[in-house]
């Protein structure tokens, strides 16, 4: 019967939602995006608009690429000579690919030279490396989590850690992963990788941008300095949230009672647009590609617009093994990790993070 009720309780969730200024000098949305490194969805509104401007659509389409590399060795991501390439070199993020965070062996490359190893007891003893129990781990400790520092390793290359782990990943315990890689770095080949991992298999990849045009859409009235909403005025961060939800989602909102598969309507107030415009770009997607989004649309108001407010939004990887920075992340029953931000009309915004059950609070 406790284990009936367990699996009936709703897990926790957690909304962060703030309001700020892009003009402050405070203003911590840049850094917001720069830390959440392994992302795999954007998606875009922007109200009474029915095309893209030119600037926009530029970037949204020069958003990859990423590489999707079968059976590395994970040795591979150690030597001097890739940290001296690629982590040196600009922003570097892997993941490993097809792997689930609560059962399997997971690794994530950060931009800034952490390697991160989400290990099971077994492979954790195996490898002989020094690490910490998980935090989602419960009673019996079935997970640990080693983070080496690649930085480190490449201004010791003679010392006894960095031969103590290479020894560990080549001859003790080699482990091996299909991993999804990007690499950003100014002026840089992209056939770099690809020539880089030529005896493995390697594929390159662009991301699935999808555009779309909705009509006579239902949307909430915002106001920007009413972040909790206000009775009978405006509607709150948390209901616009879930709005944006339905729309990226293409629910009905109109609740209406033969509808079987959504109950869900547009929070009130709200008003009609005559039409909106949705672009959603799906792959592996570095920071720097979402942080010139961002830039971008905070240009939009530049001339005068009909729209109020846009939106971006943006999807983690629901089996990384860090949400934001090195927090350690889990699945549980939803694994998600995401933040957007409502751009308005005079540079106010709206930053709204959420995290699933198996997660710190965001930053």
């Amino acid at each position: 019967m406790a284990t009936l009720r367990r699996l009936r309780e709703v897990p926790r969730h957690l909304l962060v939602c703030e309001k700020s200024n892009f003009g402050h000098d405070k203003s911590r949305h840049r850094h917001l995006v720069e830390t959440h490194y392994h992302n795999y969805r954007v998606s875009i509104l922007i109200p009474e608009c029915g095309i893209l401007s030119k600037e926009l659509k530029n970037l949204v389409m020069e958003t990859g690429p990423y590489y999707f590399v079968k059976n590395l060795p994970l040795h591979e991501l150690i030597t001097h000579d890739f940290i001296n390439t690629f982590v040196k070199k600009g922003s570097c993020c892997a993941l490993t690919y097809n792997t689930n965070i609560d059962e399997d062996n997971t690794v994530a490359l950060l931009p800034d030279g952490k390697l991160i190893l989400s290990l099971d007891k077994d492979t954790y003893e195996e490898t002989g490396l020094q690490g910490r129990p998980s935090q989602y781990s419960g009673r019996k400790i079935m997970k640990f989590i080693v983070s080496i520092d690649l930085m480190d390793l490449s201004f010791n290359p003679n010392s006894k850690k960095y031969e103590r782990i290479s020894w560990s990943f080549n001859e003790k315990k080699p482990l091996k992963f299909d991993f999804l890689l990007a690499w950003h770095h100014t002026g840089a080949e992209e056939s770099t990788m690809m020539s880089y991992f030529s005896n493995y298999q390697i594929q390159e990849h662009q991301p699935k941008i999808a555009l779309s045009t909705v009509t006579e859409l239902q949307c909430p009235v915002l106001q920007s300095s009413a972040l909790r909403g206000a009775p009978e005025a405006a509607c709150s961060a948390p209901e616009l949230l879930d709005w944006l939800g339905a729309v990226f989602s293409h629910a009905e909102l109109n609740n209406e009672p033969n509808n079987f598969i959504s109950t869900y309507c547009c929070p009130q107030p709200s008003t009609v647009l005559a039409k909106a415009y949705l672009c959603t770009i799906t792959g592996f997607i570095l920071p720097e590609k979402i942080c010139l989004l961002l830039e971008q649309l905070c240009h939009y108001f530049d001339e005068p617009k009909l729209a109020p407010w846009v939106t971006l939004s943006v999807q983690g990887f629901a089996d990384s093994p860090v949400s934001w920075r090195e927090n350690e992340h889990g699945f549980r029953k939803g694994g998600e990790h995401l933040y957007n931000f409502v751009i308005f009309n005079n540079q106010d915004y709206w930053l709204q993070m959420a995290v699933g059950a198996n997660d710190d609070c965001p930053p």
